[in-house]
């Protein structure tokens, strides 16, 4: 999943939704704003839930995306450097659903994620089919991501005492936005996230969460 050109085969497509990430830095993550990370080097879980989306003619509604990732330095500035990933596909998925599912998040069919692993370049630690549980709530008060036994990620939105009750903390016009430009972030609280698989180990508590809608098509 290294592959970042669009083939002459690539279908049109389209996918929204929703990402969310709990990684390694203080509240607010400082990539966000396209700055060093908190501590010179940042590890975290990615999740993606698409709401709606087709590739050529394979509907994607419904399915889910979790990345395992690492790096040091500024991804942002190009001076990252020791950056890995592995992911996890929905396992729900049939095969046409798999196929469309890598040609996009590996960057292959174009747009934004062809920008963005252009951009991060890891190095790929593997890649597995399995259970990948999302869940957000309608007014973005939690989120969570599970693949059972090997990564979980828990958040709440960020509020504290100027902050009106059910509202939320949000930024526009991201410098660092990783699902492209236009789009809205939510921030929030890590409660707690581990992974245990595919070399990455690690496990925190109370660090930073954000959630950011996606909007992408492809190929162009």
């Amino acid at each position: 999943m290294t592959e970042t050109a669009a083939t002459p085969a690539t279908p049109g497509w389209h996918v929204a939704g929703d990402w969310f990430d709990t990684c390694k830095c203080n509240i607010p993550c400082p990539c966000t704003f396209a700055e060093d990370p908190t501590y010179g080097d940042c590890d975290g879980v990615l999740a993606w839930h698409i709401r709606e989306g087709r590739y050529g003619d394979v509907p994607l509604d419904g399915l889910n995306v979790l990345m395992i990732a690492s790096f040091v330095g500024n991804v942002w500035k190009g001076t990252h450097s020791e950056a890995y990933a592995a992911v996890f596909l929905d396992d729900r998925a049939d095969e046409a659903q798999r196929q469309a599912l890598q040609m996009i998040f590996s960057g292959q069919a174009g747009g934004w994620p062809g920008v963005f692993v252009r951009m991060f370049d890891p190095e790929m630690r593997g890649l597995e089919f399995a259970p990948v549980k999302i869940s957000i709530d309608d007014d973005l008060a939690t989120w969570s991501a599970e693949v059972p036994g090997k990564v979980e990620a828990r958040a709440e939105a960020l509020t504290g005492p100027t902050t009106p009750v059910g509202s939320r903390v949000q930024s526009t016009n991201l410098p660092g936005s990783e699902t492209g430009p236009d789009q809205v972030a939510t921030w929030g609280r890590a409660l707690s996230y581990r992974a245990d698989a595919f070399g990455f180990s690690f496990q925190r508590e109370n660090r930073s969460s954000k959630h950011i809608t996606f909007d992408w098509s492809g190929p162009e």
